[in-house]
């Protein structure tokens, strides 16, 4: 079961049914299938606490993974700044809707077991990105 959780700001505008949807199928082109998960949307405040108290990181991000999986279930909490989301479409060019789906597909991604640490790592996750991008936009036509 997927769950979106607004903590210290405003829910985003999302169609949650098709979020869903997009978000078990992109489990599923990786082999996965999808357990429980929350998405946490919050304040670049709420994520730095969050990124000190259980990370010992002393910065800002946009998304904070919590990986609870077992086997080839997926399961997590997936912490979200939606001011890191909007500045960082703005630092892109690109909308903040997409920003949004592209963050929200890279925690689960990495609840499938991919990586960003190193260039190699990062350069597979945007194109990961880009894939899952593609299939939420297949179910949207």
């Amino acid at each position: 079961m997927i769950q979106y959780h607004a903590n210290d700001i405003d829910m985003p505008q999302l169609d949650t049914t098709l979020m869903s949807r997009w978000l078990k199928q992109l489990a599923a082109f990786h082999r996965r299938k999808l357990g429980d998960i929350n998405y946490i949307f919050c304040s670049d405040k709420k994520i730095l606490e969050v990124n000190i108290e259980y990370l010992g990181h002393d910065y800002y991000t946009d998304i904070i993974t919590f990986d609870y999986d077992e086997g080839l279930r997926v399961s997590g909490d997936l912490f979200i700044s939606l001011e890191t989301v909007a500045s960082n479409a703005e630092m892109l060019g690109i909308a903040y809707e997409e920003e949004l789906m592209r963050v929200m597909a890279h925690g689960v991604l990495h609840l499938c077991g991919f990586k960003d640490k190193s260039d190699e790592d990062a350069a597979n996750m945007r194109l990961r990105e880009q894939e899952a991008l593609a299939i939420l936009n297949e179910l949207k036509n």
